[in-house]
C-alpha cells in the first residue's frame, strides 16, 4: 500500500466521533405487541391485518385467523410457524400444501421471491433464508439415465411420470419430453438433497423453510466501529454476507474512504468548519480518482484485449462458416438434399434408436417422410463439427458417388456448428458379425460374391473418380450390406482426396485399425502411402473371409494356428509340394491366393484393385502361390513374429505422431 493510504485513514481515525445513526426508532416501529395462537408478543416488523398504516411493514402483514397467523408472500399464502427474533428470520409453511396426504404437490404458480422484494428506506423484504429448490416436472415417458431425477411413484399413471430436482432449474436443460409442473422451497440444510427420496423431501416441505426480516432491521450504531461494521465488513451470519457479489466489493473497495468519513462524521453532526470540510472532500475525490485510474488500467485496459482477441478468433471462426453456407448452397443445387437440424431431429424421432458409433460421430436410424425410407444419420462430434474442410470433403466427395458396392449419401444438415450427414440404411449391419459368426452364414460362392464386390467399391474410388479417394481404414466393420447382402463400403470419415497422377501421400494421412493397416501408414521407412495401402487392407480382410475367424486368435487351439496368414501359407505351400493331402475347396483357396498376394510387405509387389478384380473373376488354377510375407520367416512363430511387428507398428506410431 502507497503511504497515502494509510495517511488518510490515520487523518480519519484521529477525527473520528462516536455518533449515534440515523436509524432510530420512529413511529413506523412504535407498533403494539400482538399475539396469535401459540405466537406470543408479536413485534415489528410484523403488523396485524387493520393496525394503523404506520405500524410494521406492509409486506410482513400477518392475518391472524382460526388462531393460526397466515403471511402473503408473492403469489402464495403461507402459515407463519416460529419468529426468531435473535437472529431476525421466521418459518413459514406453505398453507395450500395437503398435510394428511402422502403425496402432497405445490401449486405451479406459487414461489417465493429468490431475491426478496425491495422494502422502503433501502431495505430488502422477505428474503429466504438458506433454502434450496425442489423442481416438480412431469415426463410423458420415464427418465432412466438421469439420477437428478428423484422419481415420485404416488403421482405416477400410465402416460404420466412426475419427477423432483433439486436446485436451479433451466426449462432448457429438462429432456424434451419433460415439463415444469411445480416449484417448493427446503428449509433444512441438514439434508442432502441430492440423495434424498420423495418421502424425505415431503417432510422437509410440511416443515417449511425460513425468511429474513427486512436486511437492516432496526439498526442503531453504538458508535464509529459499529458503523464500520455494518458498511463496510459484513458481520457473519447477516444476509448481506452471503449476498455480496464481485460487483459489490468492488464498489466497496472504491468507496472505502467515503465510508470511514462518513462513519466518522455522521450527517448530523459534520464539522461546520468550512475548511475542514472542503480538506475531506479533496481527500475522498483524490482517492477515488487514483484509484480510478489503478481500476481502468487493470479491468479496463486488460479485458478490451481480451476482446479483442477473440473479436478476431470469432471473425476468422465467421469467415470459416461462410465459405462452408457458401459450398453448401452451391451443392444443394447438384448434390444431396440439405437438412435443417429441426428436420434431423424429427426424422431421429431425437435420437432415440442409435445404431453405434463411428470414428467422427454416433450414428442414429431415422424415418425419411413421404415413403418411410430408413436412412442412418451420422452427427458428427464437436471435432468433426470444428473444421469445415473435413465436412466440405465429405460431402462434395460422397455426394458425387453413385456405385452399387458404395454406400450412397441421402443428404446432409449444416446449421452453425451443427452438422450431420444422412446415408442410405443398410439394413443386414456389417459384415463382421457374419463371417466371425460360429455358424457358416455364407456359401463359398456367396463369400466370393461379396469379395468381388467389395473390391469393385473400391476400385471405383480409387479409379472412377475426377480424384482419387483413399480410403485407409477398410476392415469388416466398415462393409455394409443390403437386404440382399450387396456389399458396400461405408465410413469414410478417414477418406481423403489425392490426384490421380500422384503416387505419393503426405504421412500425415495416416489413420486406420491396426491388424489392417499397411506398413507404410506406420513408417515411412517401409515405403510411401498409396492406393496400395488400401489393397494391403483388403488383403486382410480377403483371408479374414476365408478363414471365418479374425487373423490374429491367441485363444487357438493350435500355437502355430494362431496367426492365419503365416498358418494358411504354410498350408498352401505344403499343398503345392504334395505334402498334404487334404484339399481346399477352389474358391477358399483363391481367397487365400488373392489375400496373400495384397499383403506383400513391399507396396510395388501388391495387385492394383483391378487386377484383384481380374484374379476374384477368374479361376484359381491360374493363380501361383505368392513370395513368403514378411511375417512368415521361416524358423520363426509367426504368431510371435506378427505381435512383435505389432508392438513395432504401435511404437513407430507413437515416435511419429
Amino acid at each position: 500500500m502507497p503511504p497515502w493510504w494509510f495517511l488518510v485513514h490515520f487523518m480519519a481515525a484521529i477525527l473520528a466521533v462516536d455518533v449515534q445513526g440515523r436509524y432510530d426508532t420512529t413511529d413506523r416501529y412504535a407498533c403494539d405487541p400482538f399475539s396469535c395462537g401459540h405466537l406470543q408478543d408479536i413485534q415489528y416488523p410484523f403488523r396485524l391485518r387493520g393496525d394503523l398504516r404506520l405500524c410494521g411493514l406492509p409486506s410482513y402483514e400477518l392475518d391472524c385467523s382460526d388462531s393460526k397467523a397466515t403471511i402473503r408472500i408473492n403469489t402464495g399464502t403461507y402459515f407463519v410457524t416460529d419468529i426468531n427474533y435473535k437472529h431476525s428470520y421466521f418459518w413459514v409453511v406453505d398453507a395450500n400444501l395437503d398435510m394428511s396426504g402422502s403425496c402432497p404437490l405445490p401449486r405451479w404458480d406459487q414461489r417465493p421471491y429468490i431475491y426478496g422484494i425491495p422494502g422502503s428506506d433501502g431495505f430488502v423484504e422477505l428474503y429466504p433464508r438458506s433454502v434450496t429448490w425442489a423442481n416438480f416436472v412431469n415426463c410423458s415417458r420415464a427418465v432412466t439415465d438421469n439420477s437428478d431425477y428423484i422419481p415420485v411413484a404416488c403421482l405416477r399413471t400410465r402416460s404420466s411420470f412426475v419427477y423432483v430436482l433439486i436446485d436451479s432449474l433451466y426449462v432448457g436443460d429438462l429432456n424434451p419430453y419433460c415439463g415444469y409442473l411445480a416449484v417448493a422451497a427446503l428449509g433444512d440444510q441438514s439434508v442432502q438433497y441430492s440423495n434424498a427420496s420423495h418421502g424425505v423431501l415431503v417432510e422437509t416441505l410440511r416443515r417449511g423453510f425460513p425468511v429474513w426480516f427486512p436486511l437492516k432491521y432496526k439498526r442503531r450504531y453504538g458508535g464509529f466501529k459499529d458503523c464500520l461494521k455494518d458498511k463496510i465488513v459484513p458481520v457473519p451470519g447477516k444476509p448481506m454476507a452471503s449476498t455480496l457479489g464481485n460487483w459489490d466489493w468492488i464498489w466497496t473497495i472504491f468507496t472505502v474512504d467515503s465510508e470511514i468519513l462518513h462513519c466518522a462524521f455522521g450527517a448530523d453532526t459534520f464539522p461546520s468548519n468550512e475548511h475542514l470540510r472542503k480538506l475531506q472532500s479533496s481527500t475522498v475525490y483524490s482517492m477515488l480518482i487514483l484509484k480510478l485510474i489503478a481500476a481502468l488500467r487493470r479491468f479496463v485496459f486488460a479485458p478490451l484485449v481480451v476482446l479483442v482477441f477473440l473479436a478476431h478468433k470469432y471473425w476468422k471462426t465467421r469467415i470459416t462458416i461462410d465459405a462452408v453456407e457458401k459450398f453448401l448452397r452451391m451443392q444443394q443445387m447438384i448434390g444431396p438434399t440439405r437438412y435443417a437440424y429441426t428436420d434431423i431431429v424429427a426424422v431421429t424421432s431425437h435420437f432415440r434408436d442409435k445404431l453405434g458409433q463411428g470414428g467422427y460421430g454416433s450414428v442414429y436410424k431415422g424415418v425419411l417422410l413421404p415413403g418411410d425410407v430408413p436412412v442412418a444419420i451420422k452427427m458428427l462430434d464437436g471435432k468433426s463439427s470444428c473444421d469445415g474442410e473435413d465436412f466440405i470433403s465429405e460431402v462434395s466427395t460422397i455426394g458425387r458417388i453413385h456405385h452399387v458396392n458404395v454406400v450412397r449419401l441421402v443428404g446432409f444438415c449444416s446449421e452453425e456448428m451443427r452438422r450431420a450427414l444422412v446415408y442410405e440404411y443398410m439394413p443386414r449391419g456389417s459384415l463382421d458379425k457374419y463371417i466371425f459368426s460360429v455358424e457358416k452364414s455364407f456359401s463359398w460362392d456367396k463369400l466370393n460374391e461379396i469379395a468381388l464386390g467389395i473390391a469393385r467399391g473400391i476400385n471405383y474410388l480409387h479409379q472412377g473418380c475426377d480424384m482419387q479417394i483413399l480410403h485407409f481404414d477398410i476392415k469388416p466393420h466398415n462393409i455394409l450390406l443390403d437386404s440382399n447382402f450387396v456389399p458396400k463400403v461405408a465410413d469414410f470419415g478417414l477418406a481423403k482426396l489425392y490426384p490421380r497422377d500422384n503416387n505419393f501421400v503426405p504421412l500425415s494421412a495416416l489413420r486406420g485399425t491396426i491388424g489392417y493397416m499397411a506398413p507404410e501408414m506406420v513408417s515411412r521407412s517401409f515405403g510411401v502411402i498409396s492406393s496400395k495401402s488400401d489393397v494391403y487392407s483388403f488383403g486382410m480382410l480377403l483371408l479374414e473371409m476365408a478363414g471365418g475367424r479374425r487373423n490374429a486368435d491367441p485363444n487357438a487351439a493350435n500355437s502355430s494356428q494362431a496367426f492365419y496368414p503365416s498358418w494358411v501359407y504354410d498350408r498352401l505351400t505344403k499343398h503345392e509340394l504334395g505334402e498334404i493331402s487334404a484339399e481346399m475347396h477352389e474358391l477358399e483357396r483363391k481367397l487365400c491366393l488373392v489375400g496373400l498376394c495384397c499383403i506383400q510387405m513391399k507396396s510395388h509387389d501388391r495387385p492394383a484393385m483391378s487386377e484383384v478384380i481380374e484374379m476374384l473373376e477368374g479361376g484359381s488354377d491360374v493363380l501361383q502361390v505368392p513370395s513368403r510375407p514378411f511375417f512368415c520367416d521361416s524358423g520363426h512363430t509367426p504368431l510371435e513374429d506378427s505381435y512383435h511387428f505389432m508392438s513395432e507398428l504401435t511404437a513407430i506410431s507413437e515416435e511419429d505422431g
